[in-house]
């Protein structure tokens, strides 16, 4: 599958994503609807990305939410949430253009377009934000390679 990048010009990668456990972010209220567009599975069912809008702040209430493999004693996917800092999402997550592809050497590989904010809130920018997932670790790493704008 090609990989969305090939689509879009992009400038620069720009500083790692904040990946934490599920926290206030992930609650339900906060999933965009209609949830039908807003969450897909991959990997037979376990693995589960949702687009998340938080209201607040503003410019920075999106975010994604992951529930993957491993799975806990109990049988539960482990759940994160990937936004542009510890406290702020992106102004925009384009959920509707997440693609997946698989590589047996690094796991799960997802790329979906968002929007970042400067901290003074002055600037927006379009970018690439790229996940691997390795489902059998459950580590996560990001990237964002920004759009030239």
């Amino acid at each position: 599958m090609k990989r969305l990048a090939s689509l879009l010009v992009f400038a620069s990668p720009v500083a790692a994503q904040s990946v934490n456990p599920c926290d206030w972010q992930a609650s339900a209220q906060a999933l965009v609807e209609p949830w039908e567009n807003n969450t897909r599975v991959f990997a037979n069912g376990d693995v589960r990305l949702a687009a998340i809008d938080t209201v607040e702040p503003a410019a920075g209430a999106d975010y994604i939410l992951v529930l993957s493999p491993p799975r806990s004693e109990l049988g539960e996917r482990q759940c994160r949430v990937i936004g542009y800092t510890d406290q702020v999402g992106f102004a925009a997550v384009y959920f509707d253009m997440l693609t997946a592809d698989y590589d047996p050497a690094t796991g799960l590989l997802f790329d979906v377009p968002v929007q970042i904010i400067t901290p003074d809130g002055s600037f927006t920018n379009g970018a690439l934000m790229s996940i691997t997932l390795n489902q059998s670790t459950g580590a996560m790493t990001t990237s964002l390679a920004l759009g030239n704008e």
